[in-house]
């Protein structure tokens, strides 16, 4: 369950209450704060930094484990149009673009055995998520302008909003009349394949009244042949206090998109012809157009001294026109309600806090395919509803057994349903559900510089979505199982001097993992549970302050990856790795700053190649991308940015979807990355 800010002044405050208690962060309130990939790892806010982003990363400091906020100063003089872009130097996210916002996601190695959109990660903004009820999804209703900042749980981390899923939840939250750091602002950007985006936003206040709003609209041609994309998207945040630390909020946004999808190629077309598209894209004119409208309404209410509730409900509606190898046409219908209720006092003469919530969602999904005629609509083939029903009630407790130690326990319950219905085949309509307990065990030590160990203990747990359950030509639901995991995770993050870092190690075991396979006596559908596997790895995130004089600056800012992803001990793939995920992937960005300009160049490097298949035959290439990006502030009010991608027009593989055995399967699954762009913008603010 997302909750979002429902006071702007009072952002996630249901999590813990931090104002009232004396918990770890504050021991250090003395201390400077020190950011890796634009989170504060520990200490009092930057009075240069905004009070809400301030306040999120306050927040996520009291988890026993991996976290993350990306303000928007982090990707805001860039041409951020896809969620990579934005997390691209968060450690642990594998965040890779395929086409339009269209992005392969993995945290931790969720989601390595789909083809397309997401699974594995919920993602939500103002605590409505994109994702069906089911958990499947896609990234396209995201606009990255319209969030102020984004936060990342990784893993089990994310079971303050209920979620239980391998990869944890992100979470985008839109700015309020308030909270907005400018009145008005208006944004144009222009560049490399025919791309222009222009977007406005205002806030404004009257009273207890607030309101922000913001459009956006961008067109492009794209890099690759047929990859042409449109959008035009309208967010509103309105709010009204009912007193101190009581709120209500309004929350509405729409949009309509247009793409088109160029497919991905083998290994030789990618790497020698990138901007080609797979001859089947353009002859059956592969798209992904839809229009949606999401709404919620949201309250956070302080209740006495100790009890603070946050809540709300809300509703998702979609229309999808969807060419591919066939004609998908789908409605779809999701609507939710959310809770939680937060505690903080004493349990004898120990200060202690708890969360307790639940987090209900229903979703319906009507869907037509039909033969796929050049693009056009040919015999109607397919005529189905889904439903999928889920409840997650969840609870978290921290007892500080000193100043400086936290015990942390708690768990979710959750179930859900699917129903299928096939108006065509009747015999074919199928109902299943799932329940199960998640428990959560973790401790975090702040030393007097606030620095910090965390370790924790937690089960995640994943039912099947509609396109697992639902496989051709299997007569009834595929009896696949829900994916489980235990993950044990230790790190430490803070600051000392010059030098900020966060650091995380951990270590998965699953079972039943959702992967794609070749059908055979023991797997009997395309999409099944594999045997053991282990996901572990570490991620780590360095700042360094070089050199500050005043207003000028050097900085250092390196992320890095090591994704151990691989079988244990299965019947046709060993001990083999896993694919797609990068094992080690690097990042670092050298940032100069001096009065009204800044440069900052940076490498995005994976060194070694990737497995692309199970049996381990066939890698796609590693390799190094320089960029660089620029601020120019005219005035105070008005600042040029440019943002130069891919300087030596490499020509390398941005992602891959993983085959079981390259030797027998089809190995068109490369999606080559983009050649040498830039882009330039204009930001006034006023």
């Amino acid at each position: 369950m997302f909750l979002s800010t429902a006071s702007a002044a009072a952002l996630m405050f249901a999590a813990s209450a931090s104002q009232d208690a004396p918990h770890l962060t504050q021991l250090a309130a003395a201390e400077e704060p020190a950011v890796v990939a634009d989170v504060v790892v520990t200490g009092r806010r930057d009075p240069m930094d905004p009070a809400l982003v301030a306040r999120a990363r306050a927040e996520l400091q009291e988890t026993p484990g991996a976290v993350a906020v990306v303000g928007r100063e982090q990707y805001v003089d860039h041409l951020a149009m896809h969620l990579g872009d934005a997390l691209h130097a968060v450690p642990g996210v594998y965040a890779e673009k395929r086409w339009g916002e269209e992005v392969r996601l993995s945290i931790r190695g969720s989601g390595v055995g789909n083809s397309s959109h997401n699974r594995g990660v919920v993602l939500a903004q103002d605590g409505v998520p994109f994702n069906q009820a089911d958990g499947f999804g896609d990234f396209q209703e995201i606009d990255l302008l319209s969030a102020r900042h984004i936060e990342v749980f990784k893993g089990g981390n994310a079971i303050r909003f209920g979620g239980a899923t391998m990869g944890g939840a992100i979470q985008l939250n839109t700015p309020t009349g308030r909270t907005a750091p400018d009145r008005n602002e208006l944004r144009l950007e222009a560049g490399s394949f025919e791309t222009w985006r222009a977007h406005g936003e205002l806030a404004r206040e009257w009273g207890d009244t607030d309101l922000w709003a913001g459009v956006s609209v961008l067109g492009a041609e794209g890099y690759r042949d047929h990859s042409v994309q449109g959008s035009r998207r309208l967010s509103l945040n309105l709010g009204r206090r009912l007193g101190e630390d009581r709120e209500i909020r309004v929350l509405l946004s729409a949009a309509d998109i247009e793409n088109e999808i160029p497919g991905s190629l083998t290994l030789t077309q990618a790497l020698e012809d990138p901007t080609a598209a797979a001859t089947a894209n353009v002859a059956r004119d592969y798209r992904r157009d839809m229009t949606s409208m999401r709404g919620s309404v949201q309250t956070h209410w302080r209740l006495g001294e100790a009890w603070t509730f946050e809540g709300g409900v809300y509703g998702a509606f979609k229309d999808l026109d969807h060419p591919i190898s066939v004609v998908i046409d789908q409605q779809s219908r999701n609507v939710g309600a959310f809770g939680r209720l937060d505690w903080t006092g004493k349990l004898g003469d120990l200060n202690a806090d708890l969360f307790v919530g639940a987090w209900l969602r229903d979703g319906e999904l009507d869907g037509l395919t039909y033969q796929n005629i050049a693009g056009d609509r040919g015999a109607l083939t397919g005529d189905n509803t889904q439903r999928a029903t889920a409840i997650d009630a969840f609870a978290e407790s921290r007892l500080f057994v000193t100043e400086r130690l936290a015990l942390v326990a708690g768990g979710s319950w959750g179930l859900a349903t699917r129903d299928y219905a096939d108006h065509l085949n009747p015999a074919r309509d199928a109902s299943k559900d799932f329940e199960w307990f998640a428990p959560r065990i973790g401790l975090l030590w702040e030393d007097d510089g606030g620095r910090q160990l965390f370790a924790n203990l937690t089960r995640s747990v994943e039912p099947p979505h509609f396109s697992a359950l639902v496989q051709t030509p299997y007569p009834d639901f595929v009896p696949v199982e829900a994916q489980e995991a235990w993950t044990v995770e230790v790190g430490t993050r803070g600051r000392r001097g010059p030098l900020s870092w966060d650091v995380a190690l951990y270590r998965m075991a699953v079972e039943n993992e959702l992967l794609t396979f070749l059908a055979a006596p023991d797997i009997p559908a395309a999409t099944f549970n594999a045997g053991d596997t282990v996901h572990q790895g570490l991620e780590a995130g360095l700042d360094w302050m070089i050199w500050r004089d005043g207003d000028r600056q050097l900085k250092l800012h390196q992320t890095y990856a090591w994704t151990d992803l691989r079988f244990d001990g299965d019947p046709h793939y060993g001990d083999g790795r896993l694919p797609v995920v990068p094992e080690h992937h690097y990042h670092a960005e050298l940032g100069f700053r001096t009065g009204r300009w800044s440069v900052a160049p940076s490498l995005q490097w994976t060194p070694k190649d990737s497995w692309v298949d199970y049996a381990n035959t066939l890698k796609a290439p590693g390799y190094a991308i320089w960029s660089l990006s620029a601020t120019w502030s005219v005035t105070p009010q008005v600042r040029l940015f440019l943002d130069a991608r891919n300087l030596t027009d490499e020509r390398y593989i941005a992602n891959a979807s993983a085959v079981t055995d390259a030797r027998v399967a089809s190995t068109t699954v490369f999606w080559p990355g983009e050649g040498r762009s830039a882009f330039v913008g204009l930001r006034s603010s006023f």
